[in-house]
């Protein structure tokens, strides 16, 4: 007979994902309500398998946990497929979202990533190993992000 602790252990088990995650930001927001201030999380999330596909998600919800939740959903709508040339891209490509500019150079073997901040974890989930990237206009993670993944979907099939 099967006790309560197997049972519980056999249907909750871990789910096993192809994807790997990242959480690049987690910010605290509040909002001015009648009753006083209402606090929130927003998460800003990209998945990949390193392989080519890649997408990124963007979660608000009163705690942590659920926003990061909301992210990895949204992401997974939102994934997008390159096509790689080797360990790197096959053409230079730019690209313009608001404020954000975002310019992507193949690289030669060897020279690994050559990125910073949400760039380098935008191309590193997306499966790119030699590339050197310039991101210029905006500090802010969102765009910069969007901007990539907008430059990427760029690239020639």
């Amino acid at each position: 007979m099967m006790g309560r602790r197997n049972l519980g252990q056999r249907f909750n088990s871990p789910k096993v994902s192809e994807y790997e995650e990242k959480v690049i930001e987690i910010k605290r927001v509040s909002k001015k309500t009648k009753g006083g201030n209402t606090v929130g999380f927003t998460a800003l999330v990209v998945l990949g398998n390193r392989n080519g596909k890649v997408g990124h998600g963007y979660g608000k919800a009163k705690n942590v946990a659920e926003a990061i939740q909301k992210a990895l959903t949204s992401a997974k709508k939102k994934m997008i497929n390159i096509k790689l040339t080797g360990k790197t891209i096959a053409h230079d490509v730019d690209a313009k979202l608001g404020s954000a500019k975002v310019a992507l150079r193949p690289a030669s073997e060897g020279s690994g990533i050559i990125a910073g901040g949400s760039v380098r974890v935008v191309v590193e989930l997306a499966g790119i190993k030699d590339i050197s990237a310039k991101m210029l206009g905006s500090n802010n993670k969102l765009s910069n992000v969007r901007c990539t993944i907008k430059a990427l979907e760029k690239l020639k099939k």
